[in-house]
């Protein structure tokens, strides 16, 4: 697929661009509104092709915690058999808790994890939401409450009896800057893994105790702008991390359920870095 088209889409899914003006450029694109309306099923997520991880010999519920704007919800996946796990958070894209994350923490509770997905929009979401919508109510959340809703989650766990007291998180793309952004605020966290995410402010790297993981598409120059600095305070502050470039892949190629961007060889070598990195350093 042109490269223009996917950085279009980009473009369309983390910048005020409306998808009238999305389309119109699509359209400018291809041709013709036929062949823009043939690519836009290998654009956009289809979450049918999302359940691939099944909940056989998995634990899984759906719980509540207090949030600031209301009741936060989120799923939770871990090892059936009764025992103390290493928590991590489960941090989504811009559209919310969705089938594909939860497939996600699926994964993770299968490599002997206490998964826990968040859905940032909890107190806001409706039945029948688009994703568009859900984008769309991203841009009236607050940084700081998103950030003191997923710190909840963290105050949350104590509760559980099936929580060993070590935990970390991994984010993708606005969940990236998330798992970043705890990596700074939260001193115990174990372990962070951002995949394509906003990196943080250098001056608060020194604030991170954390092991820092870091996954980046190498067509992702939106992203990829703040991927040296963020590394130079790494290194400055004596950080331990990893970092990795996957050349010729773009923003999201971990998501399977975006044909266009998923790049099936990125995603485990990523994935398989991103337990081997939790094994190591909580558990």
């Amino acid at each position: 697929m042109d490269q223009r088209i996917i950085n279009l889409y980009d473009e369309y899914t983390h910048k005020p661009l409306t998808r009238k003006a999305f389309m119109q450029q699509l359209v400018m694109l291809t041709g013709s509104t036929a062949a823009a309306m043939s690519l836009l099923p290998m654009l956009e997520s289809d979450y049918k092709t999302a359940n691939i991880t099944t909940e056989g010999e998995l634990f899984t519920e759906y719980i509540t915690y207090p949030g600031v704007q209301g009741e936060m919800k989120a799923y939770v996946a871990r090892p059936e058999k009764k025992k103390k796990y290493p928590a991590v958070i489960v941090i989504h894209e811009n559209r919310g808790l969705n089938a594909h994350i939860e497939d996600v923490a699926r994964r993770a509770a299968n490599a002997g994890y206490l998964a826990i997905a968040p859905n940032a929009l909890a107190p806001l979401t409706k039945p029948g939401m688009t994703e568009d919508e859900a984008r769309q109510l991203f841009s009236t959340l607050k940084a700081e409450d998103n950030t003191a809703n997923f710190m909840s989650c963290i105050d949350y766990l104590p509760a559980r009896e099936d929580w060993n007291g070590k935990f970390g998180c991994v984010g993708f793309c606005w969940g990236g800057a998330m798992a970043n952004t705890l990596a700074v605020k939260v001193p115990a966290l174990g372990a962070a893994v951002a995949f394509y995410g906003r990196q943080p402010d250098p001056k608060d790297v020194p604030n991170i105790k954390a092991a820092v993981q870091l996954h980046y598409g190498g067509l992702d120059e939106r992203v990829n702008a703040g991927m040296a600095a963020y590394e130079e305070a790494l290194k400055a502050n004596k950080i331990v991390y990893e970092q990795y470039v996957y050349e010729g892949v773009n923003h999201a190629f971990h998501n399977d359920t975006s044909e266009a961007r998923y790049n099936a060889v990125a995603a485990k070598l990523a994935w398989d870095r991103t337990i081997a990195f939790f094994k190591k350093h909580i558990g």
